[in-house]
């Protein structure tokens, strides 16, 4: 029998791992980035010179991103007053 390893990721992810762990789609990753998500809190530009530009990579907070969807729970439509996420 072959050994099993656990992968555990890092806070800051890529687009690929956090549509992995997450199951947000590539498009719905774009829209928060645009409308709801803070660069430096969700997301980060990334670039391999240090000098990051509008259209770098970006690398992902999973963490803050799990919290953003919690939050997401009160503002469900149908959702109960004083529902907390």
């Amino acid at each position: 029998m072959g050994e099993v390893y656990q992968l555990i990721p890092n806070d800051w992810v890529t687009e690929q791992k956090l549509i992995e762990l997450t199951g947000l789609r590539p498009g719905t990753i774009m829209r928060a980035r645009r409308e709801a998500w803070l660069v430096g809190r969700e997301y980060m530009h990334i670039s391999p010179d240090g000098i990051p530009k509008a259209n770098s990579e970006c690398m992902y907070n999973r963490k803050a991103i799990d919290q953003w969807v919690v939050g997401l729970a009160s503002k469900q439509p149908g959702a109960q007053p004083g529902i907390k996420g």
